[in-house]
């Protein structure tokens, strides 16, 4: 498994659908502008996701993305996995060419179990405790609103919202232990 700015902008969307999520589906075009991603990276990210089963789509006005499952059922690493699994086949067909070198054995037995090890603690947090670390931390969802008009009738401007979301699995780690 690798940690790549791809699964970090995926869990972060992700919370953001969690979060925002409850009032409908929620547009890939909100995403981009609360996340500051590009829609055309989300647009790939969420491919992924969907043929994945974490996310589900809907056509049409009022369309956008939900979640296919509760969020309590969905963990960090499903995230991740989904989103990496191109580029983690892609590596085991690199790694099947490599000729045999002295050590190699071992080192990649190593590398095996940190994997291991690494993908047991993604397991092991849900989306849904995410979520619930970004309320604790005061961040509400944006209420849906069909009107661009205040009651005054003035326009409303908003403010971009943005995930604060670990950006490694060493941050993630350190949060869940200061957190204990």
């Amino acid at each position: 498994m690798r940690l790549t700015t791809k699964g970090r902008f995926a869990v972060t969307a992700m919370i953001d659908i969690a979060l925002h999520g409850r009032s409908g589906p929620v547009t890939l075009a909100s995403i981009s502008l609360r996340q500051r991603v590009s829609l055309s990276y989300l647009e790939l990210l969420f491919g992924k996701l969907r043929r994945n089963d974490l996310v589900e789509s809907t056509r049409g006005p009022g369309g956008g993305y939900s979640l296919s499952r509760k969020a309590a059922d969905i963990s960090v690493a499903d995230i991740v996995l989904s989103i990496e699994e191109h580029d983690a086949d892609s590596n085991r067909q690199r790694g099947a060419d490599a000729p045999g070198e002295p050590g190699r054995c071992e080192i990649d037995e190593l590398w095996a179990t940190v994997n291991l090890r690494a993908v047991e603690f993604l397991k092991s947090i849900s989306l849904q405790s995410l979520v619930d670390e970004q309320k604790a931390k005061g961040v509400q969802a944006a209420v849906r609103s069909d009107s661009r008009r205040s009651p005054s009738g003035q326009p409303v401007t908003r403010k971009p919202f943005v995930v604060d979301a670990p950006n490694s699995v060493f941050a993630l780690g350190r949060r869940q232990q200061s957190a204990s």
